[in-house]
């Protein structure tokens, strides 16, 4: 896999984000003879999917789908990637892009680097593991996570204490404590957004008090409770260890809420909340689950029956507005209710001992003044014409995945792959007008 490119590279396509999205993209532009640049701000391509458990509606381990096209990128003659990389800016010249890239550095060379972790082991340096959402702890210095993509190690200065430990054991002198940022500018004639999500913080809404209790956790912090090779090995209270016995879903917990700027639907919220509910029904098969929602929204094939599959489980549905929750003895929570389904007694008080908030999706990039592509008032990458839901405002740009919205994996994908096309038509036309000209 080639990691190092100077500003003399012109790749065919420049992809912009390595998640599920970005992958696919790249791999059906490659596949088309493409000379194609993958670019991602992580140290591991994969995006979120790769942090998964399963997927819904089937329940398909996350990482069985995912992995595989992360090893097919690594490895095609026609994908190079760089990690740890940001996009600055775009900027366009003559129909010719100049993507500004800053390449941050890992302070290993992976030329050197073999991925052997000696340099891991020898670190007495740990602090909160990012990939596992705090929730664990990993070394100073190591592989992103185990099957991450390039399997090389990375420093992380600001907890480093240079104490030389991993210098001392690497077989291969690949430790470089003098390593500087690079960027680089790169042309090139197309270019495809898939910079993904982010999740707005947990504390976007203080009447939650999530800053008071640690058992007020995100989604992706119980995906990885739920996963087989998570922090844990089982779904455990962050606070004390303890196994939940009431786990409650806060709904629309960070969107369709206007007071935080978030007034759109995130839509995967719902259908994730069910399967993370039914997950951890086989996990803890004696705990009390409640998922209190606004409205349901099951949207895609198969979902609607996955949400009956759930309702037939004992998972409680309750629907009702949870305007407060308040930390109590013990670590548990609780939490203030207005229901639709008890006219006699709509404000209702319930006490659990886990709650996981839904956060709502906002954009994972946001383009610079001089990236001639226009966004949404909510900030996502905007495409103006449904007939060509890929194409942005700018020629030869496209965007894929939830770059341009939120949206469930299967969109994803398919979106993906339709961006791959627009894409690859744009540059034979530009081409062969290039030739009859």
């Amino acid at each position: 896999m080639n990691t190092h490119v100077n500003s003399d590279f012109t790749p065919d396509a420049l992809v912009i984000g390595a998640g599920i999205a970005g992958l696919q993209s790249a791999l059906d532009l490659a596949d088309q003879g493409l000379q194609v640049l993958l670019v991602e701000r992580q140290p591991s391509i994969g995006g979120h999917m790769i942090a998964l458990s399963k997927v819904y509606p089937t329940l398909d381990c996350a990482s069985c789908i995912t992995t595989p096209k992360m090893s097919a990128a690594a490895h095609h003659p026609n994908i190079t990637i760089l990690t740890n990389t940001e996009v600055e800016g775009i900027e366009t010249r003559d129909e010719v892009h100049h993507v500004r890239l800053l390449q941050k550095p890992t302070y290993v060379n992976f030329d050197k680097c073999i991925g052997c972790r000696l340099c891991e082991y020898a670190c007495d340096t740990e602090y909160p593991d990012p990939f596992e959402e705090g929730l664990g702890s990993v070394k100073a210095i190591a592989v992103p996570f185990t099957n991450a993509i390039p399997q090389k190690a990375v420093l992380n200065a600001e907890v480093c204490g240079t104490c030389g430990s991993c210098a001392r054991v690497c077989p291969t002198g690949a430790i470089e404590y003098d390593q500087q940022p690079r960027r680089l500018m790169i042309r090139t004639d197309a270019v495809i957004v898939a910079s993904g999500f982010n999740l707005n913080a947990l504390t976007v809404k203080p009447q939650y008090n999530a800053q008071r209790s640690r058992n007020i956790i995100s989604p992706l912090m119980l995906e990885r409770l739920l996963a087989p090779h998570g922090p844990y090995g089982r779904v455990l209270r962050p606070s004390d260890g303890k196994m939940p016995s009431s786990i409650a879903f806060v709904q629309c917990a960070g969107s369709r809420d206007e007071s935080i700027g978030v007034s759109y639907c995130s839509r995967v919220c719902c259908m994730y909340a069910i399967k993370q509910a039914m997950l951890l029904s086989g996990a803890l098969p004696l705990a009390d689950i409640t998922i209190y929602y606004m409205d349901i929204r099951a949207f895609g094939k198969g979902y609607e029956q996955f949400y009956q599959n759930a309702k037939a489980m004992g998972i409680n549905f309750v629907r009702g507005k949870v305007a407060r929750i308040n930390p109590v003895e013990d670590g548990d929570l609780s939490l203030h209710v207005e229901t639709t389904e008890d006219a006699e007694n709509p404000l209702q008080e319930r006490r659990h001992d886990l709650v996981v908030l839904a956060q709502g999706m906002i954009p994972g990039w946001q383009p610079s003044a001089t990236t001639p592509v226009t966004c949404s008032a909510n900030g996502f990458v905007a495409a103006p014409t449904l007939t060509a839901p890929t194409a942005t405002t700018a020629p030869g740009i496209f965007v894929a995945g939830t770059a341009a919205g939120p949206k469930d994996i299967v969109d994803t994908i398919a979106e993906a792959g339709a961006a791959a096309m627009q894409a690859s038509q744009y540059l034979y036309q530009k081409r062969s007008a290039i030739l009859v000209g």
